[in-house]
């Protein structure tokens, strides 16, 4: 294993909602998160300064749906579910039929570079999955671009189904088309 990497298997970690003390630990995550896919391969199409950024996390604390998985204390991934759908959401033929105030949508999801392959990603994962029900939702959405495989995998691998290809409207190259999966 690549010494860069946390081994997060004998570690124990606390999924818990970020408060406003974490706010320069985020902000440092999501910079850290862009480095790296600056420096490999960017699947995300992220940019540092752009997305993700300290307003995206101030945002998410101050409307209490950011959720964040510690490691020995230390911020090893992040999370922000919420009923925001965007626009294109709503021209698909979703798998279930749900009011906006029924869906929880998964937004901002990121892993600390240092914990990549350690399973926080699915752990937050599952743990959205059962946070939208314990909110009385009826399903659980997301978007991600069509070029970022490794997300693809995760989300499959933890039953998201696949359920559209569209177009978010965000007017920037390389960024146009996300699939859109439901759990």
């Amino acid at each position: 294993m690549d010494t860069n990497f946390t081994d997060l298997s004998n570690n124990e970690y606390i999924i818990e909602k970020a408060t406003l003390k974490d706010v320069d630990e985020l902000e440092a995550l999501y910079d850290s998160i862009n480095d790296y896919l600056r420096e490999t391969i960017n699947y995300a199409g992220w940019k540092k300064g752009i997305y993700p950024v300290r307003e995206n996390a101030i945002n998410g604390i101050n409307e209490e749906n950011l959720f964040v998985l510690r490691v020995n204390g230390d911020i090893a991934g992040s999370i922000i579910l919420n009923n925001h759908q965007e626009a294109a959401y709503y021209g698909v033929n979703w798998g279930v039929q749900a009011k906006d105030e029924e869906v929880m949508v998964v937004h901002t999801f990121v892993v600390n570079p240092k914990y990549l392959r350690n399973g926080v990603g699915e752990k937050l994962l599952n743990f959205a999955k059962e946070y939208f029900k314990e909110q009385g939702c009826k399903a659980l959405r997301l978007d991600v671009s069509i070029h970022n495989a490794p997300a693809i995998a995760l989300y499959e691998k933890c039953g998201f189904k696949y359920v559209a290809t569209v177009d978010l409207g965000l007017n920037i190259p390389n960024l146009i088309w996300f699939k859109l999966y439901e759990y």
